[in-house]
């Protein structure tokens, strides 16, 4: 049966993300990308460097939760878009216009971090539609759910909730994000073993919880169910009004949500477990149970960043 993270030896900093058959494994001084194509596996290795190093401020308690999001979409979509580059051209579709265009107008290295920027951007965009324009704006429409604020703001809630679950599960569906998830699954997978002090084997790996307490896709969750809290600051009527203060507000969402996951990360207690809990549900749809062949990739990125010197990846280190 997989184990919980209740014995865990010690709780490790080192994260990772799924990619197109591979594995991103991010440690303290290294970063690590594992990619299995017809020849093999194929590595990847890079020095870590973060903006916060650069800019001390932003490692202040709330204002570290936007930048090491925005930082890690950034660099999540340069690891895909490498991962994507390795798959065999006849397996690749066509580039869509956007792309194209830039592809035809700048030199290739510059290129590429264009439409890395834009795929950044139009991600943002689309949440920012799915889960702050589209819940003011349906609420809005259905009269009898904005009779007080306390309850225009959990019918918003709701329905936030509701939009990010049917997404989840929508493309969950997809054969390719099938695969994707379930290297999710390899990658929760191989740093519990990491975790529980055990050699990092495929049989090892194999029997561990694919269900993490640290999980990108449950900060998610706790973003969404955060922004309730918090937007009920918002004591307004009109719709266009609303999302202007959510959009101003989305900052203090992301600090507080990224604060109470990196406490629960440190945590083992009955309170740790009830604020986990929603994110572990969750990775039931966005995590998959691997094969072998992804777990070795999971191992081998994990092996390339584990540190040299003992505890130096410590969780809140």
């Amino acid at each position: 049966m997989p184990q919980s993270n209740a014995s865990c030896a010690f709780r490790t900093s080192i994260g990772g993300q799924a990619l197109i058959e591979g594995i991103l494994m991010r440690g303290p001084k290294k970063q690590a990308i594992v990619c299995r194509t017809a020849e093999g596996l194929v590595e990847k290795v890079e020095d870590v460097s973060t903006i916060r190093d650069r800019y001390p401020i932003l490692k202040l308690p709330l204002i570290r939760g936007c930048a090491t999001f925005l930082e890690s979409m950034v660099k999540g979509m340069q690891a895909l878009t490498y991962s994507a580059s390795l798959v065999p051209l006849e397996e690749q579709g066509e580039p869509d216009k956007v792309d194209q265009w830039i592809e035809n107008h700048f030199p290739e290295e510059k290129a590429q971090k264009l439409i890395i920027g834009v795929a950044v951007v139009m991600g943002i965009a689309l949440a920012m539609f799915l889960f702050v324009f589209l819940p003011a704006f349906a609420v809005g429409l259905l009269k009898p759910l904005t009779k007080t604020y306390l309850l225009r703001n959990l019918s918003e809630g709701v329905c936030k909730v509701a939009i990010l679950l049917l997404y989840m599960a929508l493309v969950a569906r997809m054969n390719d994000i099938h695969r994707l998830f379930a290297y999710h699954g390899a990658e929760h997978k191989t740093i519990f073993c990491y975790e529980h002090g055990k050699p990092l084997t495929v049989e090892n790996v194999r029997t561990e919880s694919r269900f993490h307490p640290r999980c990108g896709t449950s900060f998610l969750l706790v973003v969404v169910l955060v922004s309730i809290l918090v937007n009920a600051l918002v004591r307004v009527d009109n719709t266009f009004a609303r999302v202007g203060w959510h959009l101003l507000l989305l900052p203090v969402v992301v600090g507080i949500s990224y604060e109470i996951n990196r406490w629960c990360g440190a945590h083992d207690n009955w309170l740790s477990t009830i604020l986990s809990a929603p994110g572990k549900w969750l990775q039931r749809i966005t995590t998959n149970e691997p094969d072998d062949s992804m777990i070795e990739c999971a191992i081998r990125s994990m092996e390339l960043v584990i540190p040299d010197q003992r505890g130096t990846d410590l969780w809140g280190a």
